[in-house]
């Protein structure tokens, strides 16, 4: 695919640190867009880890197993190649992305892709083609280091650090490629509930920075114990307004639902779920 012809929008969940949310945000946007009625292709690159593909595989196995109709995405997953002359790899790897993209936009809308940690060629070559480059991280001055150098005293941002850099190397790629543009976008997780200097530190740190090499800044995911225990069924938020997911909603779900509701909007992407009444609408809530 030396352009992509695919009228499948691309988006690519990405950081070069691992432990910042991008299999969980993936696949809510997944869910999202398959609840909007749009056809949805998923690729993973993390084959090391593979929690996109454990993610769906649960989802796949909890459908058949309960005989639910919850929809599914049309998913791929990538190994690096094992050829020992990096050149050919090189070549292998790009390839393989290329393939696997114009498959996918053939049968999708919307291809969403998530990377592992660190910058391999498939994950440089999936950012590439990117349309919209969602980058999770926590809210911490740890997490903000992938992105700038940050002087302590002052907290003036000296330089971009490597993952800013490979993100605008990619921007050259892909104007050079078909003349199209990344729209990136910063999404804060686990944003502690009380407000701290920490919490405002790093939010105006993000501000200077996002006007400075050019991405937006959207609310993320709180640290909620509900996102891992629907990783076992393979089930998002999004997904238990619906009587078919077999889990009833109490007070936590709506609050971790309307987080991801917030993400869908400040991104820009469909979301069809309707907005709940409060706890009336729940009936019994389970603790």
């Amino acid at each position: 695919m030396t352009e992509n012809q695919s009228p499948a929008q691309i988006i690519v969940v990405g950081n070069v640190k691992g432990g910042t949310g991008k299999s969980t945000t993936s696949m809510h946007l997944i869910a999202g867009l398959l609840h909007a009625g749009y056809l949805v292709g998923s690729l993973d690159l993390d084959s090391p880890q593979s929690t996109l593909t454990r993610y769906i595989t649960n989802r796949r196995d909890h459908v058949e197993t309960k005989g639910i109709g919850l929809p599914l995405p049309e998913h791929r997953v990538l190994q690096a190649s094992t050829v020992s002359n990096r050149d050919i790899a090189y070549a292998e790897d790009e390839a393989a992305v290329d393939e696997c993209l114009t498959g996918l936009g053939q049968k999708s809308d919307f291809i969403v892709v998530d990377t592992p940690g660190g910058g391999d060629t498939l994950s440089r070559r999936a950012h590439s083609y990117a349309d919209t480059l969602i980058t999770p991280m926590n809210d911490s001055f740890i997490d903000l280091d992938v992105l700038a150098k940050v002087q302590p005293e002052t907290m003036e941002i000296v330089r971009p650090s490597a993952y800013a850099e490979f993100v605008w190397e990619n921007r050259k790629k892909r104007i050079q490629r078909d003349g199209g543009s990344i729209d990136w976008i910063v999404a804060r997780n686990r944003l502690s509930s009380l407000d701290s200097r920490n919490r405002r530190a790093v939010a105006d740190v993000l501000t200077t920075l996002s006007n400075r090499i050019g991405f937006r800044v959207a609310p993320g995911f709180s640290e909620r114990m509900i996102f891992r225990e629907l990783f076992l069924k393979g089930l998002t938020l999004l997904d238990l307004r619906d009587p078919d997911a077999g889990i009833r909603l109490n007070m936590s779900h709506l609050a971790a639902r309307q987080e991801v509701r917030m993400m869908l909007e400040a991104i820009g992407l469909p979301e069809s779920v309707e907005q709940d009444e409060g706890p009336g609408a729940l009936g019994s809530a389970d603790t």
